[in-house]
């Protein structure tokens, strides 16, 4: 038997399949059109890298299976010639782009050819060519003439050593890729396409795509239509409010009383005219430093940095004063550029919030459970008890239910938080403790409870309590308490790993700073 000869056989029939125009399709006369589409290589180097056939083959191999099946494939072909990319390699090389493009795609076509493509080469597309690009101009002037296409004034990435604007992709560690120089951040006139007048018809148009979920999300999420609300922050200066205001988009207007300081993009307008003359330097010094970052870097970054204007705003809701800082995790292309801060709602705002020590207001509580009719109303108290000495939680073992839960009771008539506390841990476990603090605010919690056979709504406030003497063995409680239940001490991984219920974890991981931010919908509190 012959061996099998790949570089002969296939070499001899990459060459027939385009030379018999094999993988041509006939649009007009189609009945069961197929089409297979892979992205189209940028000429930016010599020849194509084994990325470009990995993404071209997985196309390619289903195109050939629908031909097999009868369908009409056009699997079509291009370069993706104009651009950032072949102009890098051009100046790299030294040599025009025209030149440089004539030989480079020359190559690229003759690579994809040897590879047995199922390409259709009789429409062939080359982006910098006239035929192709004067269909580009074409699509601009409609999109022009139906206000779709408009200029305005935004920050660009602008290198003074090679007079260009640089896209993201084009900082590199903070510097031009090509000449090393740090970027400044530059306001200049542009193009836009109003994008956002398409919205909701992009979203509703995911409905009907074959595409997964994964993908769906990261599509809405790239669309970015959000619903909320315009508000405005007037400006305080030192004894008097002041006529300038800091507008931000909100989508939790709910949260308004939680906002404890505002953040303007470092490029932000208002900036060089509400920094005071105490903190002009470092406010300077900090826009140099954030001018340097792209958008991507500022986006993604995990730390966050900032500095205060020196200046502070009115909260509208509750005329309070919160300081303004600038931050480089606020983008000036993304809203308004300007936000208000809910730490206690947001994640980024949290960690910024905790490094410069501001306020953090909890505004929503979260609701766990389904409400139902005829509940029954009872606030109480959860109390978490650590014991220092072998760092573990004290805890109820229910001998009935033959679970772990904390200590849970109710707040009587009249009776302070501090008090409910005290008296609900001597009650049910014998010993002596002082209340503490509280471990954030109350949650919201609807249940059945099947030991009081009764449909319950609570509002519970987790509550710090400490033993007065560690060493100290509990007193006895009544017999009814005792048949309920026996004390157990519980490492952290041991609690939170036994303890069933959402709700009753709340004290403990608010305790070990585990919580986070809540951020979804809830019940308003504090407002």
């Amino acid at each position: 038997m012959e061996k099998y000869n790949h570089k002969k056989i296939e070499k001899k029939w990459a060459e027939k399949w385009v030379k018999d125009k094999i993988f041509t399709a006939d649009l007009e006369k189609a009945k069961d059109p197929y089409y297979a589409l892979f992205m189209f290589p940028y000429p930016s180097a010599e020849g194509l890298h084994i990325g470009n056939f990995y993404a071209f083959t997985c196309v390619d191999v289903m195109a050939k299976y629908k031909k097999l099946q009868g369908k009409d494939v056009f699997e079509p072909i291009g370069f993706d010639a104009f651009g950032m990319h072949s102009e890098n390699y051009a100046l790299k090389i030294k040599e025009t782009p025209k030149k440089m493009l004539k030989r480079t795609t020359d190559n690229f076509r003759k690579q994809l050819k040897s590879a047995g493509l199922g390409c259709d080469w009789t429409r062939e597309i080359d982006t910098t060519a006239p035929e192709y690009y004067k269909w580009t101009q074409w699509i601009f002037t409609k999109l022009f003439e139906k206000g779709l296409a408009y200029q305005k004034e935004a920050l660009l990435n602008w290198c003074p050593s090679c007079k260009t604007v640089l896209a993201d992709e084009q900082i590199e560690n903070g510097v031009c890729e090509r000449c090393k120089t740090i970027p400044e951040k530059k306001i200049m006139k542009q193009w836009f396409l109003r994008i956002t007048a398409y919205a909701q018809k992009l979203l509703d148009g995911l409905d009907d795509m074959d595409w997964s979920d994964i993908t769906k999300s990261a599509q809405k999420n790239w669309i970015g239509r959000s619903e909320g609300a315009s508000v405005k922050f007037q400006i305080f200066f030192d004894i008097h409010r002041d006529e300038l205001q800091i507008e931000v988009f909100t989508t939790r207007p709910d949260t308004l009383f939680g906002a404890t300081y505002m953040v303007l993009s470092p490029e932000h307008s208002l900036v060089k005219k509400i920094t005071t003359e105490k903190q002009k330097k470092e406010v300077e010094k900090y826009i140099k430093k954030a001018g340097a970052k792209s958008e991507l870097e500022r986006a993604e970054s995990k730390e966050k940095t900032g500095v205060f204007t020196g200046a502070y705003a009115i909260n509208p809701v509750n005329n309070e004063k919160i300081p303004v800082w600038i931050a480089d995790y606020v983008l000036m292309g993304y809203g308004t550029g300007a936000i208000m801060a809910v730490p206690a709602h947001d994640e980024r705002d949290f960690e910024f919030a905790k490094k410069y020590n501001l306020p953090i207001k909890e505004v929503v509580i979260p609701i766990f459970g389904k409400k139902h009719k005829n509940e029954k109303y009872r606030e109480t108290i959860t109390a978490l008890i650590h014991r220092k000495k072998d760092n573990k939680f004290l805890y109820l073992y229910n001998k009935h239910y033959k679970i772990a839960t904390p200590i849970i009771g109710g707040i009587k008539k009249y009776e302070s938080i501090k008090d409910a506390a005290e008296r609900e841990v001597s009650e049910e476990t014998g010993y002596k403790v002082k209340f503490v603090k509280k471990l954030g605010c109350q949650i919201e919690s609807h249940f059945f409870a099947s030991h009081k056979n009764v449909q319950r709504y609570r509002l519970d406030q987790p509550v710090l309590c400490e033993l007065l003497d560690e060493d100290a063995e509990p007193e006895r409680i009544s017999k009814e308490e005792e048949n309920k239940h026996k004390i157990i001490w519980l490492t952290e991984q041991e609690a939170l790993k036994r303890i069933v219920y959402e709700d009753n974890k709340i004290g403990l991981l608010k305790y070990l700073g585990k919580c986070g931010v809540f951020c979804g919908e809830g019940r308003n509190i504090n407002s």
